[in-house]
């Protein structure tokens, strides 16, 4: 990303931080670093950055607009050709891997059509690690699950406390067969 966008970025975000729904001006940006940090920045400045005519930022305006924006000032360089700033990849790659896992999973357990479904829905959602997660969370908090399962599926506790009763009845009836 060039040094450009990045400013633009900030404004961006800088507008959306102060609740204003959109970018901040470069005139709104100047106000706000005088009143901010009694400094001074010009406008056309500003506009130089952005437009690329002006690459570089002295030492003194790049600390001052990671002053002001609350980034490191080694943020405010443009990035090498072909560097990436994700590191989606790694991570894609783990997601990836997790999602396969849970279709593998519900493919195994396809003759319980509420786990598969279970299983495939968690494989489908953008964040199926985060899901999971989440998951380890609620089952280490006592009773969370039973609270859960109350509210949102009332008709699996049911099913669970049916299936309770009927095991030890149908043990009884085979052991006196």
């Amino acid at each position: 990303m060039k040094l450009g966008e990045k400013m633009k970025y900030l404004r961006h975000m800088e507008g959306t931080l102060r609740g204003l729904n959109r970018e901040m001006s470069q005139q709104e940006i100047v106000r706000a670093i005088q009143e901010q940090l009694g400094e001074k920045i010009s406008q056309s400045y500003l506009s130089q950055i952005e437009s690329g005519t002006r690459p570089h930022l002295t030492n003194k305006t790049r600390t001052l607009l990671s002053r002001f924006f609350n980034v490191h000032p080694g943020y405010l360089v443009s990035d090498p050709e072909g560097y990436h700033d994700e590191l989606m990849s790694d991570v894609r790659g783990l997601e990836d891997k997790v999602d396969l896992w849970l279709i593998n999973g519900a493919e195994r357990f396809r003759s319980d059509p509420e786990l598969c479904a279970s299983l495939l829905a968690i494989s489908k959602h953008e964040d199926s690690r985060r899901c999971l997660v989440l998951l380890g969370a609620i089952l280490d908090t006592p009773k969370l699950v039973e609270r859960l399962l109350t509210v949102l599926k009332p008709e699996a506790l049911k099913e669970d406390k049916d299936a309770k009763i009927s095991r030890p009845i149908n043990g009884i009836a085979e052991a006196l067969q």
